[in-house]
């Protein structure tokens, strides 16, 4: 039997989409049975479930394929949608690696950001304020749920690194080759705006600056995305060092 969704659920589920009520109802949504599965085996705390057939071993609203279309983020639904509550998160010193980023805006380059923290052991990102909101509806699906494995923290990121003990690296045109570097375990590495890099004050309190050379003979391309040098980078710091099994 399909259950009837609400309309002041269709209308609350929508309103995620907006970054203010996140904020006010302290949820977010994640579609897909995959994805939602994903944040089922983590801490995330399910408040509700909705889907168009019983593929849950739990207890959910089952709806019909154009009430999923109504409440999705989606351009094409997926065959299920969940509400999870946002958890508070306590800001903390890191230790090993971390990144941080200085006011990326593309959800699309965050959610993978937070895909190559997962994938390199990256358990701490550390995001400024002015970056986009990891619950964003785009951000959630991009990540694959890998946004259950790495903590993220907003924040002042220049207090929070003029109070950091650790060695700060910066990615500049002008930086050091990082191929020719040996890079250590542990430290923050710095990613900037897509279109300015990183901003001035930040820059201010960068140890060392490092580049990713051109080998294009025409060197016409002015600058990599920034998820893609962030691929790049971490895996160069990771080189050689032993994966866990």
């Amino acid at each position: 039997m399909v259950d009837m969704i609400s309309k002041k659920d269709i209308k609350l589920i929508k309103s995620l989409g907006q970054k203010k009520y996140r904020q006010q109802l302290g949820l977010f949504v994640v579609e897909g049975k995959k994805a939602i599965d994903e944040f089922l085996d983590s801490d995330f705390e399910l408040d509700r479930l909705f889907a168009t057939a019983p593929i849950f071993d739990m207890g959910f609203t089952q709806i019909t394929s154009k009430e999923l279309v109504k409440i999705s983020q989606l351009k094409t639904p997926n065959n299920a949608l969940a509400m999870f509550r946002i958890p508070e998160i306590k800001v903390e010193r890191v230790k090993g690696l971390a990144l941080a980023l200085d006011t990326i805006r593309d959800p699309g380059n965050l959610g993978t950001i937070i895909r190559l923290c997962d994938w390199y052991g990256i358990e701490n990102l550390i995001c400024s304020k002015t970056t986009v909101d990891c619950y964003n509806p785009k951000v959630v699906q991009a990540t694959m749920g890998s946004l259950t494995r790495v903590k993220l923290q907003y924040l002042d990121l220049e207090d929070y690194l003029q109070a950091s003990n650790l060695e700060i690296f910066g990615t500049f045109m002008d930086g050091t080759n990082i191929y020719t570097k040996t890079l250590p375990e542990q430290g923050i590495i710095v990613m900037g705006n897509e279109a300015n890099g990183i901003s001035e004050r930040i820059g201010k309190l960068i140890d060392k600056k490092l580049s990713i050379p051109r080998f294009g003979t025409y060197k016409a391309t002015e600058s990599l995305n920034v998820a893609m040098a962030t691929a790049v980078i971490l895996s160069e710091f990771k080189r050689g060092q032993p994966v866990s099994k």
